[in-house]
């Protein structure tokens, strides 16, 4: 413990004798900070960083469980070789892109209209985050009802408009070829698109997961300063202008958190995708592997093929993707939401 006449006399003698008296406290401090880090250090160690470094060490293996060889890249230069890999890829890539930038734009939208003062928003906030709480499970199961081809709720719609029936999610055509079809013109290969049994997945993905933007989008915008709005239509801006220079770029913090958390969820997904495919193709990977996204590479490797190595390193490559992909994120768009 310092007295008040060591203070006194170091002050007096200047920043050369303070520094002692000062260093002693501050590492004590530093001791006692890290026995308060240490309980969560403990956790994530044991439930994180080691799974992490046994299944880079398995996917450095061949063979069967408990009956290991060392290989070295060998599961990786496989993988990469595949052709099955990289068809997975694109997969994961269509189902990406048909969920993310959909789901975030109609949370957006919805969010701002339920942040107006409307009659009964509360109700409304509680029914469009209900199917983010609901067991997916579950809900991919109702949703393959509805994708039935015989007497699905879907068919039933397009009925309604005098459009054909659908396979849906047993369908492994392009979504382009068959409006390409419906349209008498044709589509070269390349722009087919994603199969129809992968767009009924992406429909499922964005009703579940829209209730989670809307929810963060909503904490985004009551932290938005509301002097700002009332002075924007004093001086005459109209609901577009507010929208377009007030709410956006204050919401950038916000958006750029749901985008990188989005696009994680989104390369990681695996629940829906395989009750789905058990439920209505009744093959896991879809009609002709359509529906075959990284993540169901990998457990079929795992559990259809008794490939641990193999499946370990697809999971470390997705790893590395996720990985490098957030960090392009940051490095380029979080800096720019953190200065709008």
């Amino acid at each position: 413990m310092i007295t008040r006449d060591q203070a006194r006399s170091a002050i007096s003698q200047g920043p050369d004798a303070r520094e002692p008296l000062l260093r002693a406290p501050r590492s004590r401090a530093q001791w006692f900070a890290y026995l308060y880090i240490l309980p969560a250090f403990l956790i994530i160690s044991v439930f994180h960083i080691l799974p992490v470094g046994y299944a880079v060490w398995i996917s450095l293996q061949s063979g069967v469980v408990r009956r290991f060889q060392f290989t070295g890249l060998d599961n990786y230069i496989r993988a990469l070789n595949a052709p099955e890999f990289w068809s997975a890829l694109q997969t994961t890539i269509f189902y990406t892109l048909g969920t993310v930038p959909i789901t975030m734009a109609l949370g957006l939208g919805i969010a701002y209209l339920l942040f107006q003062k409307i009659r009964g928003r509360g109700i409304y906030r509680a029914i469009y985050f209900m199917p983010y709480i609901i067991s997916t499970v579950a809900s991919a199961i109702v949703w393959a009802w509805v994708f039935d081809p015989r007497t699905g709720l879907a068919n039933y719609a397009l009925a309604l408009f005098g459009l054909p029936a659908q396979q849906w999610l047993i369908e492994p055509t392009g979504i382009f070829k068959l409006i390409g079809e419906g349209l008498h013109f044709s589509v070269p290969g390349w722009a087919e698109g994603p199969s129809l049994a992968l767009v009924g997945i992406m429909i499922f993905a964005v009703w579940q997961v829209i209730g989670f933007d809307i929810v963060i989008f909503l904490a985004g915008l009551g932290n938005i300063n509301s002097e700002l709005y009332e002075a924007a239509r004093i001086d005459g801006a109209t609901g577009w202008q507010v929208f377009r220079h007030i709410t956006l770029p204050l919401l950038a913090p916000t958006t750029f958190f749901i985008l990188v958390i989005s696009l994680i969820f989104s390369l990681q997904a695996f629940n829906h995708i395989y009750a789905m495919n058990r439920s209505a193709a009744q093959q896991l990977g879809g009609p002709l592997g359509s529906t075959r996204t990284l993540s169901i590479y990998m457990f079929q490797a795992l559990y259809e093929q008794n490939r641990a190595g193999y499946a370990s390193a697809i999971a470390v490559l997705l790893s590395l993707m996720i990985l490098g992909l957030t960090f392009i994120q940051f490095r380029f768009l979080g800096k720019r939401s953190e200065n709008a």
